[in-house]
């Protein structure tokens, strides 16, 4: 049966490219694309069978590694495979730590596309040669921010923006009080002390260059 894809990507061209490459090498697979990090959670949702992301790190919304570190979270059983123009090896080794299958750089020909895609849809992992080493600040980053749920995970990128409680129930349609219980857990799961220190911790999502 052919796959379900995802293609989340903000630019049309790019995104086109891409579902042509994608077309040719697996003929009948069905596509859904997303411009936005906020249109992540609509297209999971409206496609519990999507069965691959295709995930660009610098759509509008998305701080850094944010978007990949939701989908982990919200959709561990989906593998997500990067594509970004910033394929500077120490980017390319915290996608991987941060959860990714496989890392495609934006550079790459059409093949590689196919190639990374059908790797991982296979149960394997893609990703290029990688001169980075592994970083234990990122391992102890990504194992704090696991113990987030989804939603959670939601209310900490608000806290990074600096938004006050209200702001932020407002933001994503829940009670106060809600938030409030919320960023107590998020607090208290992360060791911090405070709601700045939650927004520096989000801040070492960034990554360098971005792209």
């Amino acid at each position: 049966m052919a796959p379900t894809i995802l293609v989340a990507d903000d630019h049309p061209l790019f995104r086109a490219a891409v579902l042509h490459a994608l077309h040719e090498s697996l003929p009948g697979a069905c596509m859904v694309e997303a411009a936005s990090a906020s249109g992540l959670a609509p297209a999971m949702a409206a496609h519990p069978e999507i069965e691959l992301v295709l995930l660009d790190l610098a759509m509008p919304g998305a701080r850094g590694f944010s978007s990949l570190v939701w989908l982990r979270g919200e959709c561990p059983e989906v593998p997500v495979v990067v594509i970004s123009s910033n394929d500077h090896p120490r980017t390319v080794r915290r996608a991987q730590q941060f959860g990714a299958a496989g890392f495609i750089p934006k550079s790459s020909p059409a093949e590689a596309i196919g190639a990374a895609v059908a790797a991982v849809l296979d149960g394997g992992t893609w990703f290029p040669p990688m001169t980075a080493e592994r970083s234990e600040a990122d391992a102890a980053l990504a194992a704090r921010l696991a113990q987030l749920t989804p939603q959670q995970i939601r209310v900490l990128m608000c806290l990074a923006d600096g938004l006050l409680n209200k702001q932020i129930a407002h933001e994503l349609g829940l009670a106060e009080n809600t938030v409030k219980v919320h960023v107590t857990a998020i607090l208290k799961k992360l060791d911090c002390h405070s709601r700045t220190q939650a927004a520096v911790m989000v801040k070492a999502l960034e990554h360098e260059g971005e792209a």
